[in-house]
């Protein structure tokens, strides 16, 4: 008999058209099992019964990228195909091995997605790996269940799967997509760590590696590969093309598209802060609160009961509803001095520091890099994402840096964080197209001092 129950909240409390038409076990085959041997109890988030292979086996693979299982994945947007194939593709649902920002093992689920529409371009068919944008702490708010589920509504959550818009177009391409979950989004055993750079690089590479292990794909060692994230996901993917050299040098990058990039959490923080989003101040806090002790005991000290009800509420939300909920609030009525949980982390040098290791640009990416940003973003802010493309520039990369004109949409209501998202994707997925053609890619760092 199945239980509800929700998996560790907090340390606080132990789109294609047709898609925006419709919103919008150790080893490969192995059966989810606890340590027991014994099949576990179905997980139920926010009244959404979250499926067996989501829960991970207790003793995992040695090396990172290794399939710990697959099965079939139902696209929620799928049609028949004149030679008999679904279009856009043929999805598997995945779940595979990856190391934390603490070195510890950890499992990670996602899905590969074999197109229908033939690669044109030169060499073998690639694939993309694409991280997702925020989509809230939830098992259920999950890509891989977004991809099967575009709109999932219930008495108590509401999730949009709108980054199906931005795989199925580069499965239109011919290249064969991989999405990740992230760790702790979909997989049961923990907390989603939210904005973790190292946790989100290390998944999106070997969301890779599992995709190359993967049976029955036509993907081949000739294959390029390329990266996709805006927002969280270009965060992501940013993190990503910093961390390869040391933590996966068998996976080459053809290109990196990096889109809205949180890559000083710092600024970000502040600026959701009584957004629409400010539950991604929630998110961010109870992820690194499970990991990193030094910011978990800070803010322990500084919270107040409705704080502690807020983090825990929020660790189970996706987007939708947490914007219904808790949308425009300020972290200063969650605080015992009445200070917002920025100020509060910003004069605790040892907090600070959690913030400034997860600095994004510090390193050199590997291989070309598009960064694009919203001069009016306000939510992921234009000037730090900016700072990104100087901060890599100084270092010799490869930058692309675009900084999309678009009017004032709106304060602190996602419109100019959103807007960017879909003006800019057609532009970003045909520059990783070419990446993925073989093509040269000519960095405009020299601009910079001329761009907003």
């Amino acid at each position: 008999m199945s239980r509800s129950r929700t998996r560790p909240r907090s340390a606080f409390s132990r789109l294609t058209a047709a898609a925006i038409a419709t919103v919008a076990c150790a080893w490969v085959g192995a059966a989810p099992a606890d340590a027991t041997g014994t099949d576990p109890e179905p997980v139920v988030s926010r009244g959404v019964t979250i499926p067996a292979f989501y829960t991970p086996p207790a003793q995992l693979p040695t090396a990172n990228g290794t399939l710990i299982r697959q099965e079939p994945l139902p696209l929620g947007v799928s049609l028949p195909g004149l030679d008999g194939r679904p279009l856009p593709g043929t999805a598997t649902r995945l779940m595979y091995k990856s190391t934390d920002s603490s070195g510890q093992a950890v499992a990670v689920t996602g899905a590969y997605i074999e197109p229908s529409a033939r690669w044109e371009g030169a060499g073998p068919r690639p694939l993309v790996a694409v991280a997702s944008g925020t989509m809230g702490q939830g098992d259920q708010c999950a890509p891989s269940f977004a991809l099967q589920h575009p709109l999932t509504v219930s008495g108590e959550t509401l999730s949009v799967g709108y980054d199906n818009l931005a795989v199925y177009r580069l499965l239109a391409t011919g290249a064969a997509v991989v999405v990740t979950d992230y760790v702790g989004l979909g997989a049961t055993d923990r907390v989603h760590t939210y904005v973790n750079r190292l946790d989100e690089g290390h998944a999106v590479l070997d969301a890779v590696r599992a995709a190359r292990a993967l049976p029955g794909t036509s993907l081949t060692s000739g294959s390029r590969v390329g990266l996709y994230g805006y927002s969280e996901g270009g965060g992501a993917s940013a993190a990503a093309a910093e961390l390869q050299p040391t933590y996966a040098p068998d996976v080459q990058l053809a290109g990196t598209y990096s889109g809205a990039p949180p890559a000083n959490l710092t600024a970000v923080m502040k600026g959701i802060d009584g957004s629409a989003l400010v539950s991604a101040l929630g998110w961010a806090i109870n992820g690194f609160a499970q990991t990193d002790p030094d910011l978990r005991d800070v803010i322990e000290t500084n919270l107040n009961d409705a704080g502690r009800e807020a983090l825990a509420d929020t660790s189970t939300m996706c987007v939708g509803e947490s914007i219904l909920r808790y949308g425009f609030a300020r972290s200063t009525a969650w605080t015992t001095s009445g200070k917002s949980i920025a100020d509060i982390i910003a004069a605790e040098p040892r907090a600070q520091a959690v913030l400034d290791d997860q600095r994004i640009g510090t390193l050199k990416p590997t291989g070309p890099v598009r960064v694009a940003t919203g001069v009016q973003d306000d939510i992921v802010p234009h000037g730090q994402a900016r700072q990104l493309a100087v901060d890599w520039c100084r270092k010799g990369g490869n930058v692309t840096y675009e900084a999309v004109s678009l009017p004032n949409l709106g304060n602190r209501i996602l419109t100019n964080h959103l807007a960017p998202l879909i003006t800019d994707q057609g532009a970003a997925i045909s520059w990783l197209t070419d990446r993925l053609e073989g093509k040269t890619a000519t960095s405009n760092c020299w601009t910079m001092p001329f761009q907003p």
